[in-house]
């Protein structure tokens, strides 16, 4: 009997076991989910391309002052491009020095310091020019620097009344009967003055003798053109022979103009000067006087370009 009940005891713990230790379902893995592309923030926005600004010019290492010799019938126009010049040019300077040319010339002979020298006439430019003739350059003077020296403009000459014209004058032909008569005072520049060359070639055209006219009191004389234009305006002349860039700047009344046949061609010559501080800088200026924006200036005047 006890052995029956052993038996049965094994057999109910065997069951019990049998039925707690069932294995275990294999665990599966849960597939990944692909990640979301990321996307840019709202208050991103597309850079936006950047934009080359043009360079500034660039100033010299050292400031240069650029001496300039320039007829006095240039005064307005040559003013009003350094303005543009020196704009365009940081750490340059441009000194001006108007005159006769007569007297440009004779300052620069005697050593004065000069980068470029704009005369009014041949002549002047000649007398410092070593590759001129021996007949204008009596002295032999080499001043120019070789390949710089241009004809740069042309120019008119005039004849200019004052306001009301008291005398009626109308013409070269007219002032010549009025100055062979010894009736009418008339303004001209001096011997050494380009314009004051000019004149005197239109009496001899026209057959006056300039000494003549001079003793009988009919010539009143100026240094330069702007003298002559000066007593012109003021009245105290009945007429004057300036340029008509001149005449234009004073607001003067033109009443004829001489031919070529009477005085010539009327040509501006300039150069860079052998004895330049500054020769590399005077030859950029000379070449932007030459360029359409420069000539644009002079033509507003009445100067043109060399025909």
């Amino acid at each position: 009997m006890k052995k029956i009940l052993a038996l049965l005891l094994a057999l109910c713990m065997m069951l019990a076991l049998a039925a707690c230790g069932g294995t275990e379902a294999p665990k599966t893995e849960e597939p990944e989910t692909a990640a979301e592309p990321e996307t840019p923030a709202e208050s991103e926005t597309p850079a936006e391309p950047e934009v080359e600004e043009e360079p500034e010019p660039e100033a010299p290492a050292e400031p240069i002052e650029l001496v300039v010799f320039a007829a006095a019938s240039m005064t307005e126009t040559l003013n009003e491009l350094k303005v543009v010049y020196e704009a365009s040019h940081p750490g340059v300077t441009i000194l001006y020095n108007f005159d006769s040319s007569g007297t440009l010339k004779t300052q620069i002979e005697e050593g004065a310091t000069c980068d470029l020298f704009i005369s009014a006439g041949q002549k002047q430019m000649n007398q410092l020019d070593i590759n001129a003739s021996p007949e204008v350059n009596t002295d032999g003077l080499d001043f120019v620097q070789e390949g710089t020296r241009v004809n740069l403009l042309e120019n008119k000459v005039v004849l200019v009344v004052p306001a009301n014209n008291p005398k009626g004058i109308e013409s070269f032909d007219q002032l010549a009967e009025l100055l062979e008569k010894g009736e009418v005072l008339m303004a001209m520049g001096g011997a050494d003055v380009p314009v004051g060359q000019y004149t005197q070639k239109i009496l001899a055209w026209y057959g006056l003798d300039e000494a003549a006219l001079s003793a009988a009191g009919c010539i009143s004389y100026g240094g330069n053109v702007k003298q002559v234009t000066t007593q012109v305006e003021e009245g105290s002349v009945d007429c004057g022979v300036v340029y008509c860039t001149d005449a234009y700047s004073a607001g003067l009344t033109v009443v004829d103009s001489a031919t070529a046949e009477m005085c010539g061609q009327v040509i501006y010559p300039a150069a860079v000067m052998k004895n330049a501080p500054h020769p590399a800088e005077a030859l950029e200026f000379l070449n932007f006087l030459l360029s359409e924006e420069a000539m644009a200036v002079f033509e507003t005047v009445g100067f043109s370009p060399v025909a």
